[in-house]
């Protein structure tokens, strides 16, 4: 006779039911087992595509609040949910750690997983000899990006964020600039501009000529100083930035509509500017206007794959980092979630026989959650029991500082009192900043596809742009790339053994 088992009150459902079973656990366990042991079959074909997905702010403890999100919003526990990232076969640690410091920011550590050379905070493109705002400190010191071996290499190469595409992330891909903040002329000290630096959104369409794909915000660092906006006509503060009058943008889509109107057959160089600055947090966004990111990254696939030599595509959820940074994590969760259905939309328009994907983060947060929270709980609700020293309830989620910090008639905030599931809650933290801090934790590397298996154990972040450069037969290292049928031949590469020795022997 066959067990009965009851369901928990939390939404009760035939999975949840069957948890009560050994037999569940036991097969699922033997069902990983069964997959893991396929993994032996390395998969060592020349990666003809390449992806890099970058959660901005997306440290390990985002990761598994987006999961619990994700299943939630399907009306599941949300612990036991996979997200599409959870999938890969293969998973690493990265350092994010700056030349310069221990805690980073998204512009050193975006040259280290892009251009392969770890820098100092607050730089882009350029090594670590290289100080910030010293425009001097630029020349001889440019590093250049995977984006552009792969241009080089004739793969067509595309930029997708939901942040400005002039800001950290994207930059470090096109731009050698010695100060993260030099969107346009106008942020720029005189100095620098009479040293001839130039500023991030003229580098954008100067540096790596004929960027297949670039999609994000930013327009108005694109155009002359006072200009109003396509959209926003009558509010000053989007209006263009620019000093030196240039108007670098020549034509472009700017909503929704225009976007999925086209026909990715037919277009050759897309260029989309959908916010002044930032795009709106998903959340928030207008569904009728406004790209999702899954949007752009369907359109960007369609119009880079057509090119027989396979393509490059840098895609940043960025603005889960800004919504850790206000500490409202509603915010920055949903982002997440949004990003992971980009990661599977991109997974049905490619094989991963021929296309390298790795999805990873930037940096981490002083973001966390806990407080023995029951099964099921919400991810945004309370902790079952409230504090034993304030005798206050408090919510799961909170910040090691940020602008969440409240003292209230001499003691914590009472949250009973406010909508701790508001979209702009500002989760609590222990000590008082204006914004958030970046937390200085390793983050995860999740990769599939050819060569996906030399993401392993913990490594230096640099590492990354190399690993899916030597897959796809592009950049400084291409030796073992001369045998046939697809697959990458390593012999060559073991030929060089020497050198490799001679390295560390320099490095001790």
């Amino acid at each position: 006779m066959k067990t009965r088992y009851f369901c928990l009150n939390i939404v009760p459902t035939a999975e949840n039911c069957q948890e009560k079973d050994p037999t569940f656990w036991n097969t699922w366990a033997q069902k990983t087992l069964k997959n893991a042991l396929t993994l032996q079959t390395l998969n060592t074909n020349k990666a003809k595509n390449v992806i890099l997905f970058l959660g901005d702010g997306m440290g390990v403890p985002t990761v598994t609040a987006t999961r619990i999100l994700k299943g939630q919003l399907s009306g599941h526990y949300g612990e036991e949910t996979q997200l599409e990232m959870d999938k890969f076969p293969f998973v690493s640690l990265a350092k994010t750690y700056n030349t310069d410091a221990q805690v980073p920011d998204s512009a050193g550590t975006a040259t280290a997983y892009l251009c392969g050379v770890k820098a100092n905070e607050g730089t882009l493109g350029v090594s670590a000899a290289a100080v910030r705002s010293q425009c001097n400190t630029t020349k001889g010191n440019e590093v250049t990006s995977i984006l552009k071996w792969a241009k080089d290499a004739g793969k067509s190469v595309g930029i997708v964020t939901t942040t400005r595409v002039n800001h950290a992330t994207p930059s470090a891909a096109y731009a050698h600039c010695v100060d993260r903040d030099w969107y346009s002329d106008n942020e720029m000290p005189a100095e620098a501009l009479m040293h001839g630096c130039k500023d991030i959104a003229r580098q954008l369409f100067e540096n790596i000529p004929n960027i297949d794909v670039i999609m994000g915000g930013g327009r108005k660092f694109m155009y002359p100083q006072n200009t109003s906006d396509v959209e926003y006509p009558t509010q000053p503060k989007m209006s263009g930035t620019r000093k030196d009058g240039r108007n670098l943008k020549g034509n472009y889509v700017w909503n929704k509509q225009q976007l999925l109107s086209l026909n990715p057959n037919n277009v050759d160089y897309l260029l989309g500017l959908f916010e002044p600055s930032e795009l709106a947090y998903e959340l928030e966004r207008n569904n009728d206007s406004d790209p999702s990111l899954t949007e752009m990254v369907d359109v960007a696939i369609k119009v880079l794959k057509k090119n027989q030599n396979g393509f490059y595509l840098l895609v940043e959820g960025g603005r889960i980092d800004h919504g850790h940074h206000e500490g409202k994590a509603k915010l920055a969760l949903y982002d997440a979630v949004e990003m992971d259905r980009a990661i599977g939309r991109a997974d049905l328009l490619t094989s991963i026989h021929e296309t390298l994907t790795v999805v990873t983060a930037d940096h981490s947060h002083v973001f966390t959650f806990g407080g023995y929270t029951l099964r099921g709980n919400s991810i945004f609700g309370l902790a079952p029991k409230v504090s034993d020293a304030d005798q206050k309830p408090f919510t799961a989620i909170s910040y090691g500082n940020g602008p969440g910090y409240k003292i209230v008639n001499g003691g914590r905030e009472n949250i009973s009192t406010v909508n701790y599931e508001s979209s702009h809650y500002q989760a609590q933290a222990a000590v008082p900043l204006l914004s958030e801090t970046h937390g200085g934790d390793d983050v995860a590397v999740f990769a599939k596809g050819p060569m996906a298996h030399l993401l392993h154990g913990i490594h230096e972040q640099n590492y990354i742009p190399h690993v899916m450069a030597y897959a796809a037969c592009i950049g400084q290292n291409q030796n073992h790339c001369m045998s046939s049928g697809g697959t990458v031949g390593l012999q060559p590469a073991f030929s060089s053994m020497a050198s490799v020795l001679a390295v560390t022997r320099f490095l001790w």
